[in-house]
């Protein structure tokens, strides 16, 4: 029996930004597509599909307990996918963004869901990163640099982050299908294609990040074979496509 969603959540580590929230059904069709901004307004989306079994993907840490430094999920991770310059933002309980916990445990807490990736439980979260997901899906020698980041222009920006968008759509031809055919996609690709201003792609980068995660749910129930855990449940964990042995880089 399939769970009834595969729910992604770029969920921004603080809530002064916004989040994106994206929802799959068992076929891999994309069924809801939005952004959200506080907490109540994450659970006012998430809650529709939640209720019955799900698994949710966040792009946020929903375990750290190490004082300083980065966890040990990280320094695996990165081992394997800083070449492929994938490597992740160290997360420790001495950032001000995780000394009250992680803000994707609360939430995933709110809505009753286990949060242990090894759990046999229907209705559950993990945590995700889709940097590391598309270099590993789309075999890309380096990831998509669709975000601000000093020196990068708006037309760079823009020529990305629609790279990722066109990848996310040949995934309609994967052995497990992401079908993104709808009028909600089709909105968020026009915001990209008429985007005026860096703040215009922001918009549409959280909800198109969140259907990566979404995806990445979906994979990792469908193709538990095909997944790594980087980490555990005890000090933080990522879950992501496994890298392929083959992948090279410049």
């Amino acid at each position: 029996m399939w769970l009834v969603f595969f729910v992604g959540v770029d969920l921004a580590w603080a809530g002064r930004n916004p989040t994106g929230v994206a929802v799959l059904d068992p076929d891999g069709r994309l069924v809801h597509v939005s952004a959200a901004r506080d907490d109540a307004d994450v659970l006012a989306a998430l809650r529709p599909y939640t209720g019955g079994d799900c698994l949710v993907g966040f792009d946020a840490p929903l375990v750290v307990t190490n004082p300083t430094g980065q966890r040990p999920a990280e320094t695996a991770l990165n081992r394997d996918f800083r070449r492929f310059e994938a490597g992740t933002h160290p997360c420790n309980t001495g950032k001000p963004e995780f000394a009250d916990g992680p803000r994707a445990a609360r939430l995933a807490e709110a809505l009753g869901l286990d949060m242990d990736p090894w759990s046999p439980a229907k209705r559950r979260a993990i945590e995700v990163y889709p940097h590391s997901a598309t270099v590993a899906l789309f075999r890309l020698p380096r990831t998509l640099k669709y975000k601000a980041k000093p020196g990068r222009g708006l037309d760079q920006l823009k020529s990305e982050l629609l790279l990722l968008m066109d990848g996310l759509e040949k995934l309609a031809q994967a052995a497990l299908p992401l079908l993104v055919d709808g009028p909600e996609w089709a909105e968020l690709r026009r915001q990209v294609v008429a985007a005026q201003r860096k703040s215009d792609l922001r918009r549409a980068e959280d909800p198109i990040d969140a259907v990566v995660c979404a995806y990445v749910a979906l994979y990792a129930e469908r193709c538990p074979g095909d997944i790594t855990v980087y980490g555990d449940f005890a000090t933080g964990y990522i879950v992501t496509p496994s890298l392929p042995a083959d992948l090279s880089h410049p």
